[in-house]
């Protein structure tokens, strides 16, 4: 994921920034609670596929 190609996503529902977590191999919107999975390299912004971030995660 370039950095220039992250800076073009906002989450969906909050519209704020995404924070990249390549060892996850997904995208955190910390504002919605939700991470989007990343597929073969390609971002699924889909509310549907996210899982909600535990609180421990939002923290960090």
């Amino acid at each position: 994921m370039t950095p220039d190609f992250l800076h073009l996503l906002v989450c969906p529902v909050s519209k704020q920034a995404l924070e990249y977590h390549a060892d996850r191999q997904e995208l955190w919107s910390k504002s919605a609670r939700l991470a989007f999975p990343i597929r073969d390299g390609i971002p699924v912004m889909l509310v549907g596929e996210a899982r909600e971030l535990s609180d421990l995660e939002v923290k960090s």
